[in-house]
């Protein structure tokens, strides 16, 4: 997030390269850079001459180069955007002699995205001499809720760690994904207010009590009854609790109990940080691990996969999902 900021601000302060070349597998910082340039390099009396998208699937690399090589009309710049540049992967060689010396009056964005680019190419030596390349890369898990309160606050919001993560659970760590259900929420919600887990369920969608959070918490706390409420709920709503995800989630809550369980420092900021969560929810994994050993940990995970096996029919013939999930909950809680 910090290399998409510097590149904007850089834009915005017009310290603007020849060539930027965005790549990656989050598409989300792609379109951020990409729909920066386009709304601000040019203004709207320039666009019209000087601003056009192209298609990596539509074009071939003469046609760019002749189009990068223009001369902007009435104004200092002209930008090029190309979006599924990845489409020009079988062209890139055509484009090396451009690379070495880049028309500095033209502004090229390639958006090549799912992807990355061979960097062993001479095309791309030469490009990165010139160009400002940009890898968009998934966010992990733990880097999400920090983005979520950043875009939040920048737009006059706030939301409480728990409603947060309601998100990630419910929609994972796909940026666009979440970005859209807050946008929309914030349309329905005035500036100033606190996202609650109550606003997340009323609209959005997701249950604040029935969720992969509210389970891994009473897991750890051992809450026999409330983990009960909410597997049956699963039960009744697969389509929006899939085992998949919830299988995951246990994983991963797991894998982390064994991590904190090997650390010697037990300072919760310290502990946040190593075991990839928010510092606000350190001391449920405090209370998880007087419930469960290192050695209970390292049952719980194979019994995780094993069940993540028979869910793919691995070993068992149509299994149902309440089914697998009791026996799941069943032999983690008492092995």
């Amino acid at each position: 997030m910090s290399d998409t900021k510097k590149i904007i601000e850089d834009i915005k302060n017009r310290k603007l390269a020849p060539i930027y070349f965005l790549y990656g597998n989050e598409p989300y910082f792609i379109d951020e850079i990409s729909d920066y340039i386009a709304a601000n390099v040019l203004d709207e009396g320039e666009k019209g001459f000087n601003q056009m998208v192209l298609y990596g699937r539509d074009i071939d690399m003469g046609e760019l180069v002749e189009n990068a090589k223009r001369f902007p009309m009435m104004a200092d710049y002209q930008v090029i955007i190309v979006k599924e540049a990845q489409d020009l992967a079988r062209h890139w060689d055509k484009f090396e002699s451009y690379a070495k010396q880049p028309q500095p009056t033209t502004i090229l964005v390639f958006n090549y995205k799912y992807k990355t680019p061979d960097k062993r190419k001479k095309v791309f030596k030469e490009m990165a001499k010139n160009a400002v390349f940009f890898e968009s890369k998934p966010l992990y898990e733990n880097k999400v809720l920090p983005w979520i309160n950043s875009h939040l606050k920048s737009n006059g919001y706030n939301i409480e760690p728990k409603a947060g993560q309601m998100l990630i659970e419910f929609l994972g760590t796909e940026i666009a994904k979440i970005k859209n259900e807050l946008d929309k929420l914030m349309i329905i919600v005035p500036a100033g207010t606190m996202i609650t887990p109550q606003l997340i369920e009323e609209n959005i969608g997701i249950s604040k009590d029935y969720n992969n959070f509210e389970l891994r918490k009473a897991l750890g706390s051992r809450d026999t009854v409330k983990v009960n409420r909410i597997i049956n709920y699963f039960a009744e709503n697969p389509k929006d609790n899939p085992l998949v995800v919830t299988i995951g989630q246990l994983h991963s809550f797991f894998v982390q109990l064994l991590k904190l369980h090997a650390m010697t420092d037990r300072n919760p900021q310290t502990v946040a940080r190593q075991i990839g969560v928010s510092p606000f929810f350190v001391q449920e994994y405090f209370t998880a691990a007087k419930h469960y050993s290192m050695k209970h940990c390292s049952h719980a995970i194979k019994i995780i996969r094993d069940i993540d096996m028979k869910s793919k029919g691995v070993g068992t013939n149509k299994p149902q999902q309440h089914d697998l999930l009791q026996e799941l909950i069943v032999n983690i809680m008492y092995p």
